[in-house]
């Protein structure tokens, strides 16, 4: 009888353990399940804090600004004292900032981006007063970066069905996140239009994708139209692969290598523009890519499932469109000789890699004059602005009283009423007053306007919103 119940209680004691693994079991199965997240692209169940989608293989910095929140319009909710926060899409890393905060380690500059240790900031504001480009705001909510952009899907495509935005336009001006961009773009168009289809509309003339820019987000949207057999073409404004030559960035760093279409492995390490752009122009001759230069694209209308494109004077029809434009625009040009060299920026990101340089700033509004201060801070430069009115008048208040105190203090030299007439390798000719004038100079910083993207955005219906990028602790571009 003893055995019998201790057998029972042994079994009982058995079954009631195998209940308790089972319930935890499935209480952390249930754990995994809710710390995962679906891919955007594939909806692949994803472990939190995944990098790369286990589906589908895309890098999940692709889609930050996608899966963004849209902002809700109201101020940051109360959560502490005064702390500045560092907007990382207007930084141009010019250190004006941590010369101008007393609290040492509280502003620092970290991979050319300007950073705050929240610990140790006080919040006077004193880095606020200083930023020349407006870059740095006060706080006592969440460290949150609010930016403007087009309303996309997981796909790229915008609020106009056919869309597509890729690349810096995006949001995002980081090469890798463009060339991951541009690819998986084409993807889904490739999706939507299979290459051995045939067309429902039956327009035997139309292109299946335009692509609009051949910088990297468009030449990685047309290797991939290319490799998938897409009718398609390549519209660049300007020369091949403008963008690069005049990317704003002096030095360019990839950390790690990308997959791009028909090439493979894409590795720049703290590599100029022109590297790259070697690179780029090495990929186009293999492939024999289908790029159309000097074509400025004018108008796009959507008619039906049709998209009617003008550019240079030509029309074209597509079923689909990509846009890697770039955030800046149409930039206005001067038209003199030289403003092709390499020596020439239309914008301007990591002043710091001017140091001991000779530049010239031409123009006289707030852009021009920012771009100004924040060179004049960087250790040894020679900075002159040229503008040809006889005093700046479109400038905010806070813009001028900075720019009048450097003047005064030798970092800004200006000369008004001159006009800018060539640009040679080490000078540039300049007309002041009337008589011409050779300076010596080794950079020059075109800042005269042009037209914003977002407008042409807007005029083809596209909706830009506002988005909300948390900037955590841990991420020395913003909060450090």
């Amino acid at each position: 009888m003893n055995s019998i119940l201790t057998t029972l209680a042994f079994v009982a004691l058995t079954a009631f353990m195998v209940f308790r693994h089972a319930r935890a079991n499935r209480r952390g199965r249930h754990t995994v399940e809710a710390a995962a997240a679906p891919c955007p692209r594939c909806s692949a169940l994803m472990p939190e804090g995944a990098t790369f989608c286990p589906g589908c293989g895309v890098p999940m910095q692709a889609f930050e600004m996608v899966a963004a929140p849209v902002a809700s319009g109201g101020a940051p909710a109360a959560s502490g004292p005064a702390h500045a926060i560092v907007r990382t899409d207007v930084c141009v890393g010019c250190g004006t900032c941590v010369a101008a905060c007393p609290e040492p380690g509280a502003i620092r500059l970290s991979d050319k981006i300007a950073s705050v240790n929240r610990e140790a900031c006080v919040g006077h504001g004193q880095c606020v007063a200083a930023c020349p480009v407006s870059a740095i705001v006060l706080t006592t909510g969440d460290a949150v970066q609010q930016v403007e952009v087009p309303e996309l899907n997981a796909g790229f495509e915008s609020s106009v069905p056919g869309l597509y935005v890729v690349g810096e336009l995006g949001g995002r001006g980081l090469i890798k996140n463009a060339i991951n961009e541009g690819k998986i773009a084409v993807e889904d168009v490739a999706r939507a239009l299979p290459p051995d289809a045939p067309r429902a509309d039956g327009d035997a003339e139309a292109f299946d994708l335009l692509i609009v820019g051949s910088g990297p987000a468009g030449l990685s949207a047309a290797l991939e139209a290319h490799r998938s057999g897409l009718r398609y073409a390549v519209l660049e404004q300007g020369t091949l692969a403008d963008s690069i030559r005049k990317y704003p960035r002096h030095k360019l760093l990839l950390a790690e290598p990308l997959r791009v279409p028909l090439y493979g492995d894409l590795w720049v390490a703290d590599s100029s523009k022109e590297e790259l752009l070697r690179v780029w122009e090495a990929i186009i001759a293999r492939t024999g890519l289908h790029i159309r230069t000097g074509l400025r694209v004018e108008r796009i209308e959507r008619e039906g499932g049709m998209f009617h494109v003008t550019a240079g004077g030509g029309s074209f029809r597509a079923r689909r469109v990509v846009l890697a434009i770039g955030r800046r625009g149409t930039q206005r040009r001067l038209g003199v000789p030289g403003e092709d060299l390499d020596k020439v920026f239309f914008d301007i990101v990591e002043m710091e890699q001017f140091a001991n340089a000779r530049l010239l700033v031409v123009g006289g509004g707030d852009s021009a004059v920012e771009s100004a201060l924040g060179l004049a801070n960087q250790p040894g430069t020679e900075i002159v602005l040229s503008y040809r009115g006889d005093a700046l008048s479109r400038v905010k208040e806070r813009n001028r009283t900075k720019f009048d105190a450097a003047v005064r203090s030798g970092r800004v030299t200006p000369l008004f009423q001159s006009q800018l007439r060539e640009i040679r390798k080490d000078v540039v000719v300049l007309d002041v007053n009337g008589q011409s004038r050779i300076q010596p100079n080794d950079w020059v910083v075109i800042r005269i306007g042009g037209e914003p993207p977002y407008e042409f955005l807007r005029r083809i219906g596209v909706r830009i919103v506002q988005k909300e990028i948390a900037l955590p602790d841990s991420q020395g571009a913003s909060v450090g």
